[in-house]
């Protein structure tokens, strides 16, 4: 089993649904070139890939979503009937990594590094960090923060309400400063240039969740400058040399339906990673 072997350095994981196919492809080349992190603070999807990394099973995250996309247990309108999500959530988040594709927990386990989760708190509209090594083989902590509003209901986690943790902070980069780490590694799902705005989905949200979870729609209002604020300063991190960042060269369809592409998507982060392994090894030092 891979040993943690990398010091003072952070690795963080942004989300966005199929778009971290790209992030599969960046971390199995982690896997493959003996390099697992001591620091991981993973956001959404970013977390299912952060799982896989961490369990050492790579191309999982590749192989559930390419042999699952099309099935309508794991998505599909009718999960709204049962779960009250696009998303049939007992089938993606317990019947496959316990029964179908069977996670590593073992592996995961043993990690001898620290896994976070970032999570929105429902009532309090601010990020938790949990530690996901302490999640239920249902995956509970995991279906928190995944839980994009409409799409996904609320997820409850000690009778707290979460929803999905990129809605208080998209890129937990100030985490890791705070932690005192002077060196970071990023994944993000967008190209560089990309810029957020707000759009209709979350609007709809905003209008269905203002007067349960008032904290919550505030968090969403500022989401859009706070993630182009973060986009900035990552930036700026790395101009001194102080954050390595992995983001695909083009555009990404967070729905992403073609098979092909999803592999195409997997593949573009898997040779980045490739191509910059020298690079990334040297900044690692």
């Amino acid at each position: 089993m891979l040993q943690v072997n990398v010091e003072n350095t952070s690795l963080i994981l942004e989300g966005g649904t199929f778009r971290t196919l790209f992030t599969s492809g960046v971390l199995d080349a982690f896997l493959e070139q003996d390099i697992m992190m001591p620091y991981v603070v993973a956001i959404s999807a970013g977390a299912i890939n952060a799982c896989s990394y961490v369990s050492q099973q790579k191309e999982r995250s590749l192989r559930v979503l390419v042999d699952y996309r099309h099935d309508k247990r794991y998505m599909g309108v009718k999960n709204f009937l049962k779960e009250k999500s696009l998303f049939g959530l007992d089938f993606a988040y317990n019947v496959i990594p316990n029964q179908l594709d069977i996670f590593d927990w073992d592996t995961y386990q043993k990690y001898e590094g620290t896994l976070l989760f970032g999570v929105t708190n429902a009532t309090t509209g601010q990020v938790e960090y949990m530690n996901a090594q302490e999640m239920d083989r249902e995956c509970m902590m995991l279906r928190a923060t995944c839980a994009i509003p409409v799409l996904f209901p609320e997820i409850k986690l000690n009778d707290t309400p979460y929803f999905d943790g990129g809605l208080a902070e998209p890129i937990p980069i100030q985490h890791g400063i705070e932690k005192g780490f002077e060196k970071h590694v990023l994944v993000l799902t967008r190209p560089k240039g990309y810029r957020k705005e707000m759009d209709r989905q979350s609007k709809w949200a905003m209008k269905l969740l203002s007067k349960r979870y008032p904290n919550l729609v505030k968090s969403m209002e500022k989401r859009a400058d706070h993630y182009n604020a973060s986009l900035e300063y990552c930036e700026k991190l790395e101009a001194e040399g102080k954050a390595f960042i992995f983001r695909p060269s083009a555009a990404l369809n967070s729905f992403e339906k073609d098979k092909a592409r999803m592999r195409s998507n997997y593949e573009m982060g898997y040779e980045q990673a490739t191509q910059q392994i020298d690079a990334l090894k040297k900044f690692l030092k």
